[in-house]
């Protein structure tokens, strides 16, 4: 089955489950859109982990992986920019393809004078280091532009925020976010995934994560419920270093006893992690799917770049190519 036509399962087995209908202008202010799913293997179709929840006029970033302002710039080219007006990044863990594209977004989003007010960063303890230290790399070229293209020190400024318990992290205009902690391996702490709310309605993102029934209880009857996955080839679990990564994911198979459990409107997959070596041609979309149907059957939607998810009383996917 090409990757085409196994998505073209995915979005028929989430017709199956739930009725896409044309929504109300009331009802699709709740929006996700999946900039990147992909790893850090560098891959034209699939960038760096990254989500955008746009609810009523805020625009909340989860990860900034590879590519995150490119993604931003495809979907936002006739308008103003989009990176500029980002109300808050959220952080689910400290390893590098999830932040990779911070700086970018941070300091491409101050060109221009088009960012107005401070960049505001949240997340889980490691936080403020993290900033601190892009500060003192990106210091000689701040300061060349603050007196060379007179830009605002308004809009270069930070504010980071830390949490170290699960929690709300983030409460304005009807909008809450709510962090949780996941289980990404015993060396990787803190991780943590989100739980996003907007007028009787809910978004869960699992972060990186092993099966956790964290997810679960965050999870339970969400509209997106929107989890990792990591797939591979039998014959290669004998390879040390591929188990070692299998060990901090989750399975298809696994991920679909989450969904069963918690019964989401629409379950998504996005961070794909696709194993293979040399010798043994790397698992595929195929593989993903028919793993997850061994021990789920509801609506399922394998997520591509720049796939997006209008919610309200139902969830309609929309697809733009890259």
């Amino acid at each position: 089955m090409s990757k085409t036509l196994a998505s073209f399962v995915g979005l028929l087995a989430f017709l199956l489950g739930a009725t896409v209908n044309a929504q109300t202008k009331a009802d699709s202010d709740f929006k996700v859109t999946l900039l990147g799913t992909g790893t850090p293997i560098p891959d034209l179709d699939r960038f760096g982990p990254s989500t955008l929840v746009e609810a009523g006029n805020q625009k909340l970033l989860f990860d900034a992986g590879r590519g995150a302002t490119i993604r931003l710039r495809q979907i936002n080219a006739t308008k103003s920019t989009i990176m500029s007006r980002i109300d808050a990044l959220f952080i689910t863990h400290y390893h590098s393809d999830h932040t990779l594209g911070i700086p970018d977004l941070w300091l491409t989003g101050w060109l221009g004078n088009s960012r107005k007010e401070p960049f505001r960063l949240i997340g889980p303890v490691g936080a403020k280091s993290l900033m601190s230290n892009l500060e003192s790399a990106y210091a000689l070229d701040i300061k060349i532009r603050l007196e060379d293209e007179k830009l605002s020190p308004e809009g270069i400024a930070t504010v980071v925020e830390e949490f170290d318990k699960d929690g709300v992290v983030y409460d304005k205009d009807g909008v809450k976010v709510i962090a949780f902690t996941v289980d990404h391996g015993a060396a990787i702490k803190p991780a943590v995934g989100y739980r996003i709310e907007y007028k009787g309605h809910a978004v869960v993102i699992s972060g990186d994560t092993r099966y956790d029934r964290n997810v679960i209880k965050y999870g339970t009857g969400v509209d997106l419920l929107i989890h990792e996955v990591c797939v591979v080839r039998p014959e290669l679990l004998s390879n040390a270093y591929i188990q070692r990564v299998v060990d901090h994911h989750t399975s298809p198979r696994e991920a679909g006893q989450i969904f069963s459990l918690a019964k989401p409107k629409l379950a998504v997959y996005s961070h794909l992690v696709f194993l293979g070596s040399d010798k043994v041609p790397r698992a595929t979309v195929d593989d993903i799917v028919a793993g997850t149907r061994e021990t789920y059957d509801g609506p399922l939607q394998v997520g591509e770049d720049l796939m997006s998810f209008e919610i309200g009383d139902t969830v309609t996917v929309r697809q733009r190519n890259p």
